[in-house]
C-alpha cells in the first residue's frame, strides 16, 4: 500500500499541491480575518460586558446551536437564492469559517481578560510603572501566554474543518482526494494520502500547543 500512496502522489501531485494550496489558502484567510476581529471582538466584550458581552455570548449560542455543515449550505444555498447573487463556494466557505474563527477568539481573548487577576496591575502601579508599561510589560505578555495554546488549538480545528468546504464544490484538498479517487477507485490509498497530508500539517501545530500549554499556561488564581 506504500507503493500505491507514493504512486498517486507522484502521479496526480499538481491536483494534490493545487487542492493543498487552496486549503491553505483558505485557511490564512479565515486565521488572519478571526484572530484580527476575534482580539478586537474579544477586548470590546471584556470593557463593555452588558452590550457587546452579551452580544458575543448570544453569537456564541447560536452558533454552538447550529451544525456548522448546516450553516455553510444556508449560507450557499438558500440565503444566496433569497438575494438573487452568487458568491463562489470559497468565498461562501472562508466567510462562514472566519464568522466561526472570530466567535471563537473572541472567546478565548475575553475569557483571559476577565480571569485576570488585578493584583498584578496593582503592583505594578505600587512600583511606580505607568498604565502603558504595566500593559505592555504585565498583562499583555501574561494573557497571551494564557491565550496562545488555545487560539492555536482553536486554528487547527478551523484547519480540519475546510474539508467541509468539498461539500458546496470549493477545491480543497479533501474534494481533489475525491475527483482522484471517482478516477482510480483506490479509497484506501486515496485517503491514507489525505490524512498524511493532514498529519504533515496538524501535528507539528498540535505538538506545538502541546508545548506552549506545558510551559507557559498556568492557573492565574493560584498566583
Amino acid at each position: 500500500m506504500i507503493y500505491s500512496v507514493v504512486h498517486i502522489i507522484d502521479k496526480y501531485k499538481e491536483a494534490l499541491v493545487g487542492g493543498l494550496l487552496t486549503t491553505l489558502a483558505l485557511c490564512f484567510i479565515v486565521w488572519i480575518v478571526g484572530l484580527l476581529l476575534g482580539c478586537v471582538f474579544g477586548i470590546f466584550a471584556h470593557r463593555n460586558k452588558e452590550e457587546v458581552g452579551k452580544s458575543l455570548d448570544a453569537l456564541s449560542f447560536l452558533l454552538s446551536s447550529i451544525p456548522f455543515l448546516v450553516l455553510l449550505f444556508w449560507l450557499y444555498y438558500p440565503l444566496q437564492e433569497l438575494l438573487h447573487i452568487a458568491i463562489s463556494p470559497f468565498i461562501t466557505a472562508a466567510f462562514a469559517l472566519s464568522m466561526l474563527n472570530t466567535i471563537l477568539v473572541a472567546q478565548i481573548v475575553r475569557t483571559a481578560l476577565d480571569e485576570f487577576p488585578n493584583e498584578f496591575v496593582i503592583a505594578g502601579k505600587v512600583c511606580g510603572l505607568s498604565e502603558r508599561r504595566i500593559l505592555t510589560q504585565i498583562e499583555f505578555p501574561i494573557i497571551l501566554r494564557q491565550v496562545l495554546p488555545q487560539i492555536l488549538s482553536a486554528e487547527v480545528q478551523i484547519l480540519q474543518m475546510t474539508v467541509f468546504a468539498s461539500l458546496i464544490s470549493a477545491q480543497e484538498l479533501f474534494r481533489v482526494a475525491q475527483q482522484i479517487n471517482a478516477i482510480i477507485y483506490k479509497p484506501i490509498e486515496i485517503y491514507t494520502t489525505l490524512a498524511l497530508f493532514f498529519i504533515a500539517i496538524c501535528l507539528p501545530l498540535n505538538l506545538l500547543t502541546y508545548r506552549l500549554k506545558e510551559k507557559y499556561t498556568r492557573n492565574l488564581s493560584e498566583t
